[in-house]
């Protein structure tokens, strides 16, 4: 049972409701923070690639280890979590990653720089690998969605900002100094979130072994629905990185021939996930996961497409809309998650691995497809990606043969947000 159901139950409603919104309101700050620090690198890329002389495929590792090693390191914070409570974990994470960050503009080669941002992934699982185990602790279920909505939101704006901060600096200097600021932001960032997150009241310790661990991840990778949620985040995740991590290289080039400051102005689109998240989780508590899912991944793929042709406003469009249809899908999967589990830490964590796996694994290996066939060929390997998706959200739906009379159990004595 959540706080709001308890404290609510005890004709508390009104502290409840205060105590929820001080943790949505955190949980924005975190997710800021975070992804700001995450995706610092991502608009210096080709000047990452220029300073070192390394390829583009070499120079997305500077994201790519970063999302790895975070989701190496998810499952054994999230047992970390369960240990000595969600609150110790999310600070220390998010002031820990911080740290690391201001050691960026140091690094005197490309591998040094890529050692620090795979240990600052380890840092910043905390954050992704608590957050939705969390909020499913301290907020009641009928607004799980609405506050997942504007946790994602958060990682949004954090996701903009570490974009958009580093390449408006490259107009003005070195990538060095556009890394400190943007680092100094994170550092301000960590510091307001530490001071403003609240105690958990919801949270129980749930001290377990290796094997009790192993068992309650297995039961929630045997799940049908959660396995096919978890197998969406690696698709989506990773296609969605995939993308952002070469336009950067193909509107510095021809035909477009932008500067990095100007191009960075492109990710200024990102806001477009911020109101898509809050939105669609608002969305998924009234009309459904399964609706809000089948909406975003047809608008991701029609944003692709759009990508194709070489006009700057078309690119711009479809980037938009991929943009939108993403942070819809993940605000539903991840809140559909958190419905659904017997054991929402186990299933948290399996769905953050998943993402950030994705995000490691396809981000990096879709600079093959960059190299070999440039635009065209990313766009190709997305697309077979987004058709892997759309077979697994089809499974998910109630009217699938698959799901006929296989009803997911609801957790005993806990309420859930909408299924379907």
């Amino acid at each position: 049972m959540s706080v709001a159901d308890r404290v609510g139950a005890d004709g508390s409603a009104e502290i409840a409701g205060a105590h929820e919104k001080r943790v949505t309101v955190a949980l924005f700050a975190a997710g800021l923070t975070t992804f700001a620090a995450m995706y610092s690198t991502q608009s210096l890329l080709p000047s990452l690639s220029a300073a070192f002389g390394v390829p583009p495929a070499h120079a997305a590792l500077a994201v790519s280890l970063t999302t790895g090693f975070l989701a190496l390191a998810i499952i054994p914070v999230g047992v970390l979590s369960a240990r000595i409570g969600r609150t110790r974990v999310l600070i220390g994470s998010a002031m820990a990653a911080a740290a690391l960050g201001l050691l960026l503009p140091l690094c005197p080669t490309m591998d040094t720089l890529l050692a620090v941002r795979a240990v600052q992934g380890v840092a910043l699982a905390g954050v992704p690998a608590v957050a939705m185990a969390y909020l499913a602790e301290e907020v009641g279920a009928s607004g799980l969605g609405s506050a997942m909505g504007v946790y994602i939101a958060g990682t949004s704006i954090g996701g903009l900002a570490g974009r958009l901060i580093p390449s408006l600096t490259l107009g003005l200097t070195s990538w060095r100094w556009a890394e400190l600021t943007v680092s100094l932001a994170v550092a301000a960032g960590a510091v307001w979130f530490a001071r403003t997150l609240p105690a958990s009241r919801g949270f129980a310790a749930r001290p377990a072994g290796v094997g009790t661990l192993l068992g309650d991840l297995a039961r929630q990778a045997r799940a049908p629905r959660p396995a096919a949620l978890f197998a969406l985040a690696f698709l989506l995740m990773g296609s969605f990185v995939s993308i952002y991590n070469y336009l950067g290289y193909r509107l510095t080039h021809r035909p477009f021939g932008l500067s990095e400051a100007v191009v960075g102005l492109v990710f200024v689109l990102y806001l477009a996930g911020t109101a898509a998240s809050a939105y669609a989780g608002r969305l998924a508590d009234r009309r459904g996961h399964h609706r809000i899912l089948v909406v975003s991944l047809a608008l991701m793929a029609v944003g692709l497409a759009v990508t194709i042709p070489d006009h700057l406003s078309t690119v711009l469009i479809g980037i938009l809309l991929l943009t939108t249809g993403f942070f819809g899908a993940h605000t539903a999967a991840s809140a559909w998650v958190g419905a659904l589990a017997e054991n929402r830490g186990a299933a948290s964590s399996l769905y953050m691995f998943a993402y950030y796996l994705g995000s490691a694994v396809v981000g990096s290996a879709a600079g093959i497809a960059y190299a070999a066939g440039g635009w065209i060929g990313l766009v190709a390997c997305v697309a077979v990606l987004f058709a892997v998706a759309a077979v697994l959200t089809a499974t998910l739906s109630p009217r699938s043969p698959a799901r006929a009379g296989t009803p997911e159990p609801r957790p005993s004595g806990q309420r859930v947000g909408v299924q379907q």
